[in-house]
């Protein structure tokens, strides 16, 4: 049975080929420039070229991509974009053309001199990364599913605030099913308002397997409790801190038992201690965090957690975990502990992204859950396989 699984972020792409025959350390793996650190660069090149560009395909992720496009367009030089790929910038499009840039249809768009750059946006590049595997002797072929992370704001209705679209969204979740594997989905079912985890599966249409699109911190999150640390605790307050968001979990024997999303940028390492402690002792306020420009809190249940009490109080995973290392004049007053399920922090996305297919499709849950529990450092190696 094999796997691919890609979690999308801001800064990297981190993809995991899982294969059944092998242990999971021996799986193969990537850590490549996210999509929108490649739009980006592309950008800012016709930018110093003095190019005009065009912008087509599918909404992506933001951020660099849409930064770089709205520098081109105050650099005085022309910004095409079609109405799915405009998306990225904002959901709004009247914004998008406040911002300079000329909105057109497709067919205008092949009407445009050879001169203007066409640059195509989508998160999810599965050619690519075949290509990449392939140029190494890997096929991905034979596929028996995909698994693809983004972070997804959702489509808002206009006057909604995107911070409260999404984190109801996160509420409603929890409270039709309890597990970080609600955050995943087949690209048949997922809801019309989850707009970027849409445009992933409208972007790679004809797939002969199954594809699965899931939030990028959930699947952090579940990935962390591979750790064999993590996993021997029957409480765990795990912070997932991210390049541009920050969401901790309390899971409990139950579930979910509360849960913060704010903006990593908004925050310094004593914000977030302050956050944890309020997360742990169940007296966080969604306001509060919201009012502080993050997304909102949610606590279910009367339950506690306790900290002093063991080797560490906070589990740490995502790309600034080194917060944590107390760099400067701030110095943690929690013990974290830094998750590397299966000997690696940077794809535990992924291996959480596996975990929740098991759950999304049942008849490959034995062989995943297998794979996953099994710690073993002597199995099949790859010179083994055919």
């Amino acid at each position: 049975m094999k796997i691919l699984t890609v979690d999308i972020g801001t800064g990297t792409q981190d993809i995991f080929l899982y294969d059944s025959r092998l242990d999971i350390e021996n799986g193969f793996k990537l850590v490549l420039p996210s999509p929108t650190m490649i739009v980006h660069r592309r950008i800012k090149a016709a930018t110093q070229s003095r190019t005009p560009i065009l912008l087509t395909g599918h909404q992506m992720g933001g951020g660099p991509s849409a930064w770089a496009a709205e520098a081109h367009a105050r650099a005085g030089l022309l910004v095409y974009a079609t109405e799915d790929a405009a998306l990225t910038l904002d959901d709004e499009l009247n914004k998008v053309e406040a911002m300079g840039i000329k909105l057109i249809s497709e067919n205008e768009s092949n009407r445009l001199p050879s001169e203007v750059l066409h640059i195509e946006l989508r998160d999810f590049d599965f050619e690519a990364i075949a290509g990449t595997f392939g140029r190494f002797g890997m096929s991905l072929r034979d596929l028996d599913a995909a698994v693809v992370a983004v972070f997804d704001h959702g489509a808002a209705p206009a006057g909604i605030s995107d911070r409260k679209f999404r984190f109801d969204y996160i509420d409603q979740r929890i409270r039709d099913k309890n597990s970080l594997s609600a955050f995943a989905y087949l690209s048949s079912e997922i809801p019309q308002s989850m707009s970027r985890l849409q445009s992933v599966a409208n972007s790679v249409r004809g797939l002969d397997f199954p594809l699965i699109v899931m939030d990028t911190a959930p699947a952090a999150i579940l990935g962390a409790t591979f750790d064999p640390v993590v996993a021997k605790r029957d409480i765990k307050l795990i912070a997932n801190i991210g390049n541009f968001h920050t969401l901790a979990f309390r899971l409990g024997q139950n579930g979910i038992e509360g849960v913060f999303e704010h903006h990593t940028g908004e925050i310094n390492l004593q914000k977030l201690e302050s956050l944890l402690r309020a997360l742990a002792d169940g007296s966080l306020k969604n306001k509060d965090v919201f009012d502080d420009k993050g997304h909102g809190a949610l606590i279910y249940g009367k339950e506690t957690y306790k900290f002093g009490k063991d080797e560490f109080d906070v589990i740490v995973t995502g790309p600034r975990r080194s917060m944590f290392l107390g760099g400067g004049i701030d110095k943690p007053t929690l013990k974290p502990y830094f998750a590397a399920p299966f000997g690696d922090m940077m794809i535990a996305g992924c291996f959480g992204m596996l975990a929740a297919a098991a759950d999304i499709l049942p008849d490959l849950a034995e062989t995943i859950h297998g794979s996953m529990r099994s710690l073993s450092l002597h199995g099949t190696a790859p010179w083994d396989i055919d």
